[in-house]
């Protein structure tokens, strides 16, 4: 088969072709449910998956590049074949996604010498490795070849960044040069110069927007007078970040802009269609004067909710969708009011079995515990140091990182980041806590008491930031460390090993012995043990917990944070077993209760109205 871009219209083998694509992030889902939603897709009336490629996902250090497990990218897009859909795929090299440094692997720019995004000759040849590293995956996956991936994007949303036609002209030859054959495209907002800008005459433009559809393919077409007209992000909804609300956009209104797209002849693809879950330390940040991290749950207010779980926009969309193409008809478990859920029957024998017994909430008692500081040597390797490494010199791409050093403070004194800290430091001594300093309150000092032992700081990266001037930063204690004006000298550092967490924290935990109370001071790890008969989706609130991580059965769920929005983590069913399951939480500062829920519904918090 071939796919092509007409002078109206995209070409399936020579026949008009209207994309109808909604977005699901593979390394955002547990790859035991890809399965699920991408036939979940296709019941709505879709009838094409897009992804973008994490590169920093792959690539976790020099010299690595995984393909297994989660990151089996050749096995998702099988997947979408078996279903008879296509595939968009979005590998960057930069994608932004509200994830990790925009997907850019954080040892690029470790020394300093590599650009961001530009025509640098660094950054070019990482890049071409990268694509080289994905041509097996994707080049024998174009349509062309049997396959079902029918475009390919270069960069991403680049008039927003900058203007740099030369940079463009290097990645897509470099696209062009693995043996990537179908047609390529761009994406920006049709706002000012950005298609122009972020753009070649060689790629497709295409518009990222989700409401004022008639004006914004009225721009579009301005930029691009010829061609299909598509809107390849059409924003659903919207992510949260900590310490903001639930962002919601009601059904109604959505479903109508899309009636309005469609109607005049446009293609689509949902961003998203099934958001998923920022697990581990993958979620990115925003820095636009004040830091903001961006939350753990990436539900986006979606047709598919959090758990793959039809909404009320799916329905609505789905009737958009009729009205121009022919969609599937829906089992009555994904009827509205159903369980939401594919009997094995439904999905054609992949596996995917409905709810036995309704599931109920479920307490779960933490009786073991033990401090973070005793854990330390099962979850450290120390190195020492003259002056404050950053995460990035360490080798740490996120999650924590304890500097300790020796200090003689008869008098007390006031301790000081000289430039930032990125981004967030729990000031110890001798175990004792005596304050906190939040990059997003631009705190960089904190007064100590008298003291003659160990200062320790415990460093958090809350995420990289992955929109704007500052992709790429390095984390820690940016410019080095003072105590009344004189610099501290001689640490000892070492990051924590928690994503995964060490086996050997682990083993410790299961032989602390059980004890009593009701609360938790910090930085502790808690533990309990809870049995399932059976296994489904679940959600684990921690109230009367402030700040910290959770993982089940050694897989990290990601942060928790009493500011919210989110007031529950999303735990994949795949993650949990039927009898004994094991929880563990690191609290970061206390918790007024010690016992946590599994609770069959999600708590994303408030919302604006």
């Amino acid at each position: 088969m071939r796919f092509a871009i007409g002078d109206t219209d995209f070409l399936l083998d020579g026949e008009p072709h209207r994309v109808l694509s909604g977005a699901i992030h593979y390394f955002r889902v547990h790859p035991d449910l890809w399965a699920d939603r991408i036939r979940k897709a296709k019941l709505m009336g879709l009838n094409t998956i897009e992804t973008y490629v994490a590169w920093n996902a792959h690539a976790p250090s020099p010299g690595v590049f995984d393909l297994s497990g989660g990151l089996d990218l050749g096995r998702f897009l099988d997947l979408i074949a078996d279903e008879g859909m296509h595939a968009i795929v979005r590998p960057g090299p930069y994608i932004c996604a509200e994830w990790t440094n925009g997907g850019l692997p954080y040892w690029l720019f470790a020394d300093g010498s590599v650009g961001v995004r530009r025509n640098e000759p660094g950054f070019l040849a990482a890049v071409q490795t990268y694509l080289q590293q994905l041509a097996p995956v994707l080049v024998p996956r174009q349509i062309d070849q049997g396959g079902p991936v029918v475009l390919v994007q270069v960069e991403n949303e680049y008039g927003a960044y900058g203007s740099d036609p030369e940079y463009l002209r290097a990645l897509e030859q470099m696209h062009r040069d693995i043996g990537l054959t179908v047609p390529f495209t761009s994406v920006d907002q049709p706002m000012g110069t950005m298609l122009e800008d972020g753009s070649l005459p060689s790629l497709h433009k295409t518009g990222s927007f989700g409401s004022r559809s008639a004006a914004r393919l009225e721009r579009l077409r301005q930029a691009q007078p010829t061609g299909p007209l598509m809107c390849s992000e059409f924003w659903d909804g919207w992510f949260d970040s900590w310490g903001e609300h639930h962002h919601t956009t009601p059904a109604s209104a959505s479903a109508e802009d899309l009636d309005v797209l469609l109607a005049a002849g446009g293609s689509v693809n949902i961003y998203m269609f099934h958001g998923g879950t920022n697990f581990g330390f993958t979620n990115g940040a925003n820095d636009k004067g004040v830091y903001r991290p961006i939350a753990t749950s990436y539900d986006y207010d979606a047709p598919l909710d959090e758990a793959g779980r039809p909404t009320e926009k799916f329905h609505a969309f789905r009737a958009v969708i009729a009205r121009y193409a022919p969609v599937p008809p829906l089992p009555a478990t994904m009827e509205p009011g159903g369980s939401g859920r594919l009997t094995s029957g439904a999905s054609d024998g992949v596996g995917l079995e409905a709810r036995i017994t309704p599931a109920t909430d479920l307490a779960v008692r933490l009786d073991r515990v033990a401090s973070l500081r005793s854990l330390l040597p099962t979850l450290t390797t120390w190195s020492a140091h003259d002056e404050p490494p950053t995460f990035d010199a360490l080798g740490a791409a996120s999650g924590f990182v304890a500097y300790r050093a020796e200090v003689d403070l008869p008098a007390g004194g006031v301790l000081t980041v000289g430039t930032e800290v990125r981004d967030r430091a729990i000031v110890s001594v001798d175990g004792v806590v005596v304050g906190v300093l939040e990059r997003e309150h631009h705190d960089r000092a904190v007064t100590l008491p008298p003291v003659t032992g160990t200062l320790e700081l415990l460093v958090e990266d809350q995420g990289r930031v992955d929109y704007g001037v500052r992709i790429g930063e390095p984390k820690g204690l940016i410019g080095g460390v003072s105590i009344d004006g004189v610099p501290v000298a001689r640490w000892t550092v070492s990051p924590l090993a928690l994503d995964p967490i060490a086996p050997a924290a682990l083993s410790a935990l299961s032989e602390v012995a059980p004890t009593g109370g009701n609360v938790l001071a910090g930085p502790t790890f808690a533990a309990g043990s809870f049995e399932l008969d059976t296994v489904d989706d679940r959600y684990l609130s921690l109230d009367g917990f402030r700040k910290g991580v959770a993982w089940v059965n050694g897989f990290c769920l990601g942060r928790y944070w009493s500011r919210g929005p989110q007031q529950t983590l999303a735990i994949p069913g795949p993650v949990l077993r039927r009898g004994r399951n094991e929880l563990v939480v690191l609290e970061l500062h206390a918790a007024a209760s010690r016992t946590a829920c599994l609770l069959v519904e999600p708590d994303l918090g408030h919302t604006e109205a």
